[in-house]
Order: C-alpha cells, then sequence, then structure tokens
C-alpha cells in the first residue's frame, strides 16, 4: 500500500478521534435558565470516515472523499439503558437526508455514530427526503419515531422542481436498529410538519401535536400548533386538528411555529419547548420558546413566557441556513437533570443544560407577552417598582 495513503489514513483517523472524544465544557450564561455546552456535539465531521471515504487504495489512490456530508442537524434524543441517543438528520452533499443513530455517555460529549445509519422502510410511495424525527417513548411499549416525508408536488408544472408536499411520517422499533414502517398519518391539513406524539394515551387514544400548513413553505391558513386524536397508530387518522397555540402578529412565531420534542410531565403541567419563526430582512429566523398545557386537559396552554427561550448567538449564527435554532429532541435524568439539543443554522447540534425545577420555574413564573409595546413597558414598570421595594427592604 501507497506510504502516501497510509500516511494520509492515520491522519484522517487520529483527527476523527480527537474530535469525537473532545471534553464539552459548560459556557458561562447568565439568564440563570440553562447553560449552554462550548461544542457542538455533532458535526458532518462526526460522522464515521467509513462512510464518507473509500478506504481501498487500489480504488481510491488519492484517499478522496466520496461521499460527501453536508450537515448534522435537528436530531430526537432518548436515553436507553444508561446511554444517551441521538438519533440526527444527515444531510449529504446532494441534499438527500436521512437518519442515524449517535450514543454517548453521559450526554454532553462523546458521541459517537452507530457504523450502519437508520435504513427507512418505505411505503408505496417512496419519499423524496425524510428528516427531522421526534422520538417518543410511549405506554404502550414501543418507540416512535414521528418524521417529515417529502416528495414532490404532483400537481406541480415540469419548470417547478422545487414544490413539495410534506406529510408526517410514522415508524417503530424497539432498539433503534430495526424500524417498523406504518402508514403515514392522515389530517385534514393538506400539509403536515413537526408532528409529535404524546407519550400518554388520551381517554385511550393516540394524541398528537401537528402542524397543520396549506403550502410546503407557506403556513397559510394553518394557524399554530395543533392538537388531534386517532384511534388507531397502525393507520393513524386524526378527523379534527384544533389549534392550541396560535400565531400572533408581531411575535417570535407570527410566521410559523411547531413543536419540538414530546412534552414533559411535571406536577404543574407538560411543559413543551417549540420553535417559532418570523421573517426579517435577512430572511427567515428561528428561535426555540416554551409554554406549559394543562395536565388534564392537553389543549389548554395555562403558562406561556414571553419572547424566545433559546435564540442563536455568535457562530449559531452562521452555516448553511443562517440565523437558525431548531431543537426537536431533549433528554430527563432521574435526578432532575434536563439536556436540551438544539441544531444551530442546519449545520450543527448543540446541547444545553437545566433542570426541571428551573424551566417550571421560567416557564410559569416570567411575563406573558402583552402583545404590544405599551404592555412590555407596563410590565417593565411593574417589575422595577417591586424591585425598588426589595432594594429599600435590604438598606
Amino acid at each position: 500500500m501507497d506510504k502516501n495513503f497510509l500516511t494520509r489514513l492515520e491522519m484522517l483517523e487520529k483527527a476523527h478521534e480527537q474530535l469525537i472524544t473532545r471534553t464539552n465544557e459548560r459556557s458561562e450564561e447568565d439568564n440563570g435558565i440553562y447553560s449552554r455546552y462550548k461544542n457542538p456535539v455533532l458535526t458532518n465531521r462526526h460522522t464515521p470516515l467509513i462512510w464518507r471515504y473509500d478506504l481501498n487504495a487500489a480504488s481510491n489512490p488519492f484517499l478522496m472523499e466520496r461521499i460527501g456530508i453536508n450537515s448534522v442537524l435537528n436530531a430526537g434524543a432518548i436515553k436507553l439503558n444508561g446511554k444517551y441517543y441521538l438519533i440526527a438528520r444527515v444531510e449529504g452533499s446532494d441534499r438527500k437526508s436521512f437518519f442515524a443513530v449517535a450514543e454517548s455517555d453521559n450526554g454532553t460529549e462523546g458521541f459517537r455514530f452507530w457504523d450502519y445509519p437508520v435504513l427507512m422502510p418505505q411505503n408505496e410511495v417512496e419519499d423524496t427526503n425524510i428528516y427531522d424525527m421526534r422520538v417518543v417513548q410511549h405506554e404502550d411499549g414501543w418507540i416512535y419515531g414521528l418524521f417529515c416525508t417529502e416528495r414532490r408536488n404532483p400537481a406541480a408544472l415540469p419548470s417547478d422542481q422545487s414544490s413539495a408536499v410534506a406529510q408526517c411520517g410514522i415508524a417503530r422499533t424497539k432498539d433503534l436498529r430495526q424500524w417498523e414502517r406504518l402508514a403515514d398519518l392522515k389530517t385534514p391539513s393538506p400539509q403536515q410538519r413537526n408532528v409529535v406524539l404524546h407519550p400518554e394515551f388520551v381517554d385511550g387514544q393516540y394524541a398528537f401535536y401537528t402542524r397543520p400548513q396549506d403550502g410546503f413553505i407557506e403556513a397559510g391558513t394553518g394557524g399554530g400548533i395543533g392538537f388531534g386524536l386517532s384511534r388507531s397508530i397502525e393507520n393513524a387518522v386524526i378527523h379534527k386538528e384544533m389549534v392550541i397555540d396560535k400565531r400572533v402578529y408581531h411575535t417570535v412565531a407570527e410566521l410559523k411555529n411547531g413543536l419540538g420534542p414530546q412534552p414533559i410531565r411535571t406536577d404543574y403541567g407538560w411543559l413543551h419547548l417549540a420553535h417559532g419563526v418570523r421573517n426579517t430582512a435577512a430572511g427567515m429566523r428561528y428561535v426555540l420558546y416554551m409554554f406549559m398545557t394543562d395536565l388534564n386537559d392537553l389543549s389548554r396552554v395555562i403558562y406561556k413566557p414571553a419572547g424566545y427561550f433559546i435564540a442563536p448567538e455568535g457562530e449559531e449564527r452562521v452555516g448553511d441556513v443562517s440565523n437558525v435554532v431548531f431543537g426537536n429532541g431533549w433528554v430527563v435524568d432521574d435526578n432532575g437533570r434536563v439536556l436540551i439539543y438544539y441544531a444551530s443554522s442546519d449545520t450543527r447540534m448543540h446541547v444545553a443544560e437545566s433542570t426541571i425545577d428551573r424551566l417550571v420555574d421560567y416557564v410559569m413564573n416570567t411575563p406573558a407577552d402583552g402583545f404590544t409595546s405599551a404592555a412590555s413597558v407596563r410590565t417593565l414598570y411593574k417589575m422595577i417598582e417591586n424591585n425598588k421595594i426589595v432594594q429599600q427592604q435590604d438598606v
């Protein structure tokens, strides 16, 4: 074997191992709600060398990258048997996305992809593209993956090669390795994205959080995050969607919004993490926000802080689609630690750390949006006056 080939291979293997095994430290945050970790937990360079390089010196004498990986993003998350798993969206340089599982011992560093990505079974009409899986451990004993399946719009003109139809694909597994594909979710809406399965039965039925929309990009008459029930999961059909978290003018979610991971049950209500989108002169800006729904009435929002929870900062603002954060995975440890996984600018995966107590405090005690500038100032006045009273008492 050529010496230059071996030298380059050794260099690639060393750099790859150093990337995967590097330590990750928490950054100093001043908001008291969460702490970001300094390094991304997954990038395109974390993908195995055997995915990207033909390691046969005879067929690849220059050790070229044969299959390009553009980005790793929008991962679902789950903890099983003491290990942390991210089911990531991996996008090749050919624009096709697929799912791949990466595992870590502690959830903040050392994520290593399994040798093979997920070979998702196909339904009668093959998916052109699949992405953004929400992973839900349901009380029925299965682990479900709900994801967007995208196909070209059959009604589009031949000159239009960008119009698409998005629906919710559903698959289930016991081990994250073997997946059983179920029928796509059927709803009254023309298109669906960002669908999440509730982890518990509701009135003996499967409960879904949906994102109804008229077109592939524009939500249209789709008013926000929806909710609906289905008697079956094998052939899931929602006959009636109700919007539980509306899009509102001049907010962080005026253009689009959608639920992220499965909600977390607390003593006070269900914690939800969602993304909101608004339009700017520089394009669409994606942020994450939170709200809480009633324990017994999942369709009733009882607390919703104003504004965003996480927004892109620093290098997070730069990437394939800039000025974006997107989160569809989080994990709760037995001690109450919450690891929040989010992607930045459709390029890489990050993690932030909080606790159930902090998130509940944040959601229940942070002021709600008053929807006008005057209301925002009145809210400020109220806190300022309360703080002045506290300061006077401390003197």
